[in-house]
Formats: C-alpha cells, structure tokens, sequence
C-alpha cells in the first residue's frame, strides 16, 4: 500500500485531475469533501475548487475516509465491472451507511452470507462486514469535527435525512454532535498506516484507544469506553493523538520502533497488569502465554492471559502481538494474523 509520503505532490495531482491526465491512472484518488464521493484522477465531472479535495493512494483509503465511490468514472473497479453481487451489496450500504447488514437479512435478500464475504473480499480485498463497518466509522469520523454543525456534517454523508445520521452516530459515539460538544469527550483522529487505517482516542489522561477500523471489535470497544468513563467520543485534536500519529510514523519507517506516549487504558486490574506486562517484552522479541501467566504469579492463567490480551484496546503499542504458542506458531490477533506477522517480521527487520 502506498503511503501518503510516497503520492506525488498535491498541486501535481489536482493538475492532473484538472487536465484529467490518464498517465495518473492508478497513482492517486481523489475524494470531494462537498459530494462524499471519490474519483479516478480521468472522471469526467466538473472539477471540484483546488479547498474541497483530498488525496489517497487507494481507494481502500477513499472508503476508510468517509466517501462513497463516483458513479460515473467506477473509481473502484480496475478496468471491469464488479460482479452483479457485489454491486448489489454495495447499493445495499449505500442505503443505510450507518446501519449493519446482518447474515439473516443478507439471507432473507436471498443473498448466501458466506458467498458474499468471499467475493467481497477477493473483490475489495476486504470482507462485506469489514467494508460496512469502515463506512460507518469513516462517515463519522469525516463529517462532525469539533464546532461543526449537525446539517453540514449530514451533507454528503450518504444519510438521507439528519435525524439519520444523528441516529448512526449516537451508535458509534455515544451522543449526538450536537449534545456531544456539550460535555469534556474523548477525542478521536482517523490515521492512515501502511497495514490499513486506525482510529485513536485520547483525552488528557493519555492515550485510551488505537485500533485498525475495520475490525471487528472496534465499535464494541468505542462503547466500552463511553460507558466506564462516563463520556462521548467525538473527531478532534488532542496533543496526545498529535504524538501518537507522529510516532506511529516512525514506528512504521523503522525509525524509531519505541513508544513514549501516555496511555490510559482502562480494563480490571488484572488486565492493568497483564498489559503492562505486555509492555515489558522488547521490541524484536516473542513470549510465550505461559511466559505471561508466570510473570503475573499464576503459571496455569493462559487462558486469562489470552483473553487479556485480547481486551486490550491500544494495539501496537501496548504489544500484544509480541505472544506467541509456546511452539513458536502465531495465534489469535484482532487485527488479523497477517498484520501480526507483518508487525513482528517488521519489528526483527529493524530493530
């Protein structure tokens, strides 16, 4: 995946949009903050002001941010049409962006669920459920910024109404933007990483959540927080998302693979001291869950152990992908076993 350092230089592709130069074809994307939509650097639409445009590497992150796909240039199809499941689907999200699309419902659409994910994801190279859930966290995350109105924040949104974006907002934040303002929140930026995009959150105690958007548990997590800590969540600026984006920045350059942010998890205290205890394993090297157990005084507390680890709801930092079996095998990872791979071959690479 290409990293934003690696595209050419903004006013180089708003050039080429402009021109419509097709040597850019694959290169760039570009999303319309006023429209939700993204397009290939060729759409034939009227160009957006030079203001109202962002730039991706893939339109994976296009669709992370927040947009929806132009209906007219197919930003997301390379050189064929999607299979008719696929565009049906997707027809599907776009009705109800901040909603879910369960296994039955696909089912009572006559639509077979397993068939779906596999041919979502080799299509996408993310399953259907994945896909919907960084809709709905995209949209949020783009549309309501600190001191942003309700009705601007709804336009574009793919929402057909503000009562229903409210309503999908309430779901993954806790409170709508207006009420939410009202209060001292949790603040939470969209970062890009070369594994996919993450989604921090912090307050002034420190760094409370980092997890990759698509998965699974992310909105669960998200509504963890909000209910122990008595507070929303809502998109913001905070000086400790400012350094968490900046050393994950060097972690991922191999710059610099060494975390000094200040973190505040919450869990029991039992998951407290596991997890600090996760952070005692050096960078470059593996433990074992037996390891673990030892090391927190109860040498039988695997399974504790495991499902410590896989509470923990800041993720790379705090490294739970440094265990592993006894044997040397990976197991379970949230994030997917692929990404925990990539972390520890990544790690071994420079440390």
């Amino acid at each position: 995946m290409k990293t934003p350092e690696l595209l050419p230089p903004p006013e180089t592709m708003y050039r080429a949009l402009v021109n419509r130069d097709a040597s850019f074809e694959g290169i760039f994307f570009i999303g319309v903050r006023t429209t939700g939509i993204f397009c290939r650097p060729t759409c034939p639409a009227k160009k957006p002001a030079r203001e109202n445009v962002d730039f991706f590497a893939t339109s994976i992150e296009a669709i992370e941010s927040g947009y929806r796909a132009c209906l007219r240039c197919h930003p997301t199809e390379p050189g064929k049409r999607p299979p008719e499941l696929i565009e049906r689907l997707r027809t599907e999200v776009e009705r109800a962006p901040g909603g879910r699309l369960t296994d039955k419902e696909l089912a009572a659409m006559s639509i077979d669920p397993s068939t779906a994910r596999r041919q979502f994801k080799r299509h996408y190279g993310m399953t259907f459920q994945a896909y919907h859930r960084a809709r709905r966290i995209g949209l949020a995350l783009r549309d309501v910024r600190s001191g942003g109105r309700v009705a601007e924040a709804k336009n574009g949104s793919g929402f057909e109404s503000e009562s229903g974006f409210r309503e999908a907002f309430a779901k993954i934040f806790g409170e709508p933007p207006t009420t939410a303002r009202a209060h001292a929140p949790l603040l939470a930026e969209r970062i890009d990483t070369p594994l996919g995009a993450m989604i921090a959150v912090a307050d002034d105690e420190g760094l409370r959540l980092l997890e990759f958007i698509d998965r699974r548990a992310t909105e669960r997590e998200l509504s963890i927080l909000r209910k122990r800590l008595g507070t929303n969540v809502v998109p913001g600026e905070h000086r400790h998302l400012a350094a968490t984006r900046q050393q994950l920045a060097g972690y991922f350059s191999g710059k610099n693979l060494e975390f000094n942010i200040p973190l505040a998890p919450v869990g029991s205290a039992f998951q407290l001291r596991a997890w600090k205890t996760l952070r005692s394993i050096p960078v470059g090297e593996t433990r074992s869950y037996s390891w673990m157990a030892k090391r927190l005084g109860d040498e039988n507390a695997r399974r504790a152990v495991g499902r410590a680890n896989g509470t923990n709801m800041i993720c790379i930092v705090i490294p739970c992908h440094r265990v592993i079996r006894a044997d040397g095998t990976l197991c379970g990872y949230g994030g997917g076993l692929w990404r925990k791979k990539w972390l520890l071959d990544h790690e071994r690479r420079y440390n």
